[in-house]
């Protein structure tokens, strides 16, 4: 005999030879006293009762048991309920999904896998991007220093001045024309110089692909350089958003503007930049303070609203169609681009109002006489905003 197990309990026997079931439901068995022998009538004197045989007694135990459990096996029952599953640990669902249309498994099904995620896409930001270089540049030495005291640096390193005039125009006075270029040559590429992209930041090939096109280099590309915060901003945002690599200058760019606080919303100041005195045989002394003097009146215009709305109508309204288009024609000479309407007025106040030399720059260039030239220059100056740059004009137009 088995022991009952959880899903049936029933005790099942197994009847001797030639035992019979009852075949109905509830088959009538015979009586156990019917299966009894007649038991003799008692003497009319007392005495012990007669035993029965021991056949007799066999006979009917085994009448009694057989009518039992006839009666139970054919008793009508309830139909068994179906077993209840033992509960186990849920896997995916309660529900096994059909396999035509799998369901994923919940994230707490397996073990995570080392896999590659994808990176959100960039967009150009005004903090500092991600190509900020992974060592840190020590912090820089910014001095407050006038237009003489920048004259008078002799750098061996790079040098970071803030005008005293106007502190938002920063100068960089590089001891070399080579660290110059590289760290400013490719934002000249991006803001200014013509036949490349407005788009994205150039790779180093591409730059000194344009650079030897035109039988430059590197040193010689530019003699200074002038953006707004706006510009350089734009330029990191654009390094960061085509993963391009910076350079070890750049980085000290992006560093300086990290410290200056140029990455925030909405700066207006003015990056400019001049190369040490006998950084080649032509830059003297002299052609120093040309540089000076042309570059500052561009921080000026980047940083001075007022300054620059005033250039704006200046070049509208006061410079006729032909002067205009000469100013175009000489600066695509130089590889500026002269669909930038902004870029032409800025370089037209620099050049026309400010740079002195004929070195650099001649009326002839933009096809003008030396006379109509003093007379925009005396126009130009009479309708400036008050401050240092028109203090400086009228220097030079008084031949100081």
């Amino acid at each position: 005999m088995t022991p009952p197990g959880p899903e049936n309990d029933t005790v099942r026997i197994r009847l001797a030879p030639g035992q019979l079931r009852p075949t109905g439901p509830q088959a009538p068995a015979a009586s156990p006293q019917a299966a009894k022998p007649p038991s003799p009538s008692p003497p009319p004197t007392a005495g012990p009762r007669p035993r029965l045989p021991a056949w007799a007694i066999a006979v009917v135990a085994a009448l009694l048991l057989g009518f039992g459990l006839g009666s139970w096996l054919f008793w009508p029952r309830p139909a068994t309920p179906p077993p209840v599953p033992r509960a186990s640990p849920p896997l995916a669902s309660a529900i096994i999904p059909p396999a035509a249309a799998p369901v994923a498994p919940p994230p707490t099904a397996a073990p995570p896998v080392a896999a590659p995620v994808a990176a959100p896409q960039a967009s150009p930001p005004l903090a500092p991007p991600a190509t900020a270089p992974a060592a840190a540049v020590p912090a820089f030495i910014i001095r407050t220093a006038d237009r003489r005291q920048i004259l008078a640096d002799v750098p061996d390193h790079l040098t970071v001045f803030r005008f005293a005039a106007n502190p938002r125009i920063v100068v960089l006075d590089f001891p070399s024309l080579r660290m110059q270029g590289l760290m400013l040559d490719r934002v000249a590429a991006l803001i200014e110089k013509a036949g490349l992209p407005r788009d994205r930041v150039v790779s180093e090939a591409e730059l000194l692909a344009a650079i030897h096109a035109h039988g430059d280099t590197i040193s010689t590309y530019y003699y200074g350089h002038d953006y707004s915060a706006a510009d350089l901003v734009r330029f990191f945002a654009l390094a960061q958003a085509d993963h391009i690599a910076l350079n070890p200058q750049e980085q000290r760019l992006h560093a300086l503007m990290s410290q200056l606080g140029w990455f925030a919303p909405g700066v207006q100041a003015g990056l400019i930049t001049l190369p040490r005195r006998g950084a080649n045989p032509y830059v003297t002394q002299e052609a120093r303070s040309v540089i000076l003097a042309h570059e500052l009146s561009h921080g000026e215009f980047f940083s001075d609203p007022a300054y620059a709305a005033y250039v704006r109508q200046f070049w509208a309204h006061d410079l006729t169609a032909s002067e205009r288009a000469g100013m175009r024609r000489f600066l695509g000479k130089e590889e500026y681009d002269t669909t930038d309407r902004t870029l032409m007025l800025n370089e037209m106040q620099a050049y026309v109002m400010f740079t002195r030399d004929p070195v650099f720059f001649r009326a002839a260039d933009i096809g003008i006489s030396d006379a109509r030239r003093a007379q925009l220059q005396r126009e130009f100056l009479a309708g400036m905003p008050p401050g240092w740059l028109k203090d400086r004009l009228a220097r030079l137009n008084a031949g100081r």
